[in-house]
């Protein structure tokens, strides 16, 4: 028997598995295989034929990354799960599960500067166009959308504004419109979960923190069940029509045995078999352990977050913080609705030196890692106008927030007499090169 708890700490320890039938392994196995015993060729019909589901193929299903999606599902009050090789791969396979070329979507302009370049260059290639609004304003995504417009999208805690996304404005206007809404929560698992304010799809990179060790790479869809699919059959062909890449299965006839899953099931075995963008089940292990964890490492990721934005905000080199606890007006009242768990362990902040005194910070630090990643349990750091946002246009970084004084921290779990140490450490003297610049 598996929990029925509806407190995440229990759900990430037990949701989906309580022992191997097999052995009696109370850890996870990997199944560390391509291909599973069919049994018998009336088994291998039903399942070919999505009259069952079960194991066929590790590009489409895996039982320990069965696990993984079991429990991510749980915790995000979804209907299922599904993952994947990455967080990009859960953000292109999310969109493309519904959209094909000549349709759109409409997304925030607070991204990741992957995400950017995915959406701005990625799909475009692909016929996929994506209206880029300002998601203060959430009647801009009314205005963008048209009978092609296929999704909403936006960053929970976008990376580097960290303005939270106004979440239940857009997915009401989507629900008027019959529009889902994609909500990357990479940033803010436990402390927000935007299903609760009316999210249709949440999409994760695994990577950061609920593996939160920086040892695997990987990504995961949700699916809230939510969305009527069927309602809005002329918006959505991809699951209302006969699908010609599985035989001409209409996807929300074929699920009706099996639950409100249509999307989810034709992300699995179309995009997903088709594309390849798998997880491995090795990877799916790791981040299996991570999850145990991250209730704990959440919290402590938020306290030192908070007191590292507390001690950036009274330095003399530092001009602005980019930070929850530090917004006022509308950004702090989306905080405190959309944030109930914690500000979240991104701290962002702004050098009066510009370009050349981010950079010096960054080669300065001494504990801090200078990785192009966050979540993990160590503390990271990074000058995005340089790297992470670095091929986006001038404008287009001013837009996502990337300016050249900017540095992105990512707050760790060491203590935060160390965390505090070594960032003193390196803004020592950056005043000098404040006035040089």
């Amino acid at each position: 028997m598996v929990t029925t708890s509806k407190h995440p700490q229990t759900q990430a320890l037990h949701s989906g598995f309580r022992a191997d039938p097999a052995t009696g392994a109370v850890a996870v196995p990997i199944y560390q295989t391509t291909s599973f015993d069919l049994e018998s060729t009336q088994n291998a019909v039903e399942l070919f034929g999505l009259q069952k589901l079960g194991n066929i193929y590790t590009r489409v299903m895996n039982p320990t990354t069965d696990v993984l999606e079991q429990r991510l599902a749980a915790i995000e009050g979804g209907v299922a799960a599904l993952a994947v090789a990455s967080g990009q791969a859960a953000i292109t396979t999310s969109i493309t599960t519904i959209a094909q070329s000549g349709d759109n979507i409409v997304s925030g302009t607070d991204l990741y500067g992957g995400t950017w370049n995915l959406f701005a260059h990625t799909l475009k290639a692909m016929g996929i166009d994506v209206r880029f609004v300002d998601p203060s304003d959430p009647e801009a995504f009314r205005r963008a959308a048209d009978s092609r417009t296929r999704a909403f999208f936006g960053e929970t805690l976008p990376n580097p504004k960290l303005i939270p996304f106004p979440i239940q404005e857009v997915a009401l206007i989507g629900e008027e419109l019959g529009i889902p809404l994609i909500v990357d929560n990479t940033a803010a698992p436990l402390i927000c979960r935007p299903f609760d304010h009316g999210a249709h799809v949440v999409v994760y990179s695994a990577t950061k923190y609920i593996g939160g060790h920086g040892n695997s790479i990987g990504g995961v869809i949700v699916d809230s069940g939510q969305f009527d699919w069927e309602k809005h059959a002329e918006r959505f062909p991809a699951l209302n029509q006969p699908d010609p890449s599985y035989h001409g299965a209409v996807w929300t006839e074929v699920v009706k045995t099996l639950g409100p899953i249509a999307y989810i099931l034709r992300a699995r075995c179309c995009v997903v078999r088709d594309t390849g963008a798998c997880m491995s089940p090795f990877n799916a292990f790791l981040f299996l352990q991570g999850l145990e964890t991250l209730p704990l490492r959440m919290r402590e990721h938020c306290l030192n977050a908070d007191a590292v934005a507390r001690f950036l905000a009274d330095h003399p080199s530092v001009t602005r913080v980019i930070h929850p606890s530090q917004f006022s007006g509308d950004a702090r009242q989306r905080a405190t609705k959309y944030l109930p768990g914690g500000n979240g362990g991104l701290v962002g902040f702004e050098l009066a030196g510009g370009i050349d005194a981010g950079m010096a910070f960054i080669d300065r630090l001494k504990l801090l890692h200078h990785v192009a990643n966050i979540g993990d349990a160590r503390s990271l750091a990074i000058h995005p106008a340089s790297t992470t946002h670095q091929q986006l246009s001038a404008e287009n970084r001013q837009a996502a927030g990337a300016t050249p004084g900017y540095v992105r921290l990512s707050v760790g779990i060491e203590h935060f007499d160390d965390i505090k140490a070594d960032l003193a450490q390196a803004l020592d003297g950056l005043d000098q090169v404040a006035e040089a610049a």
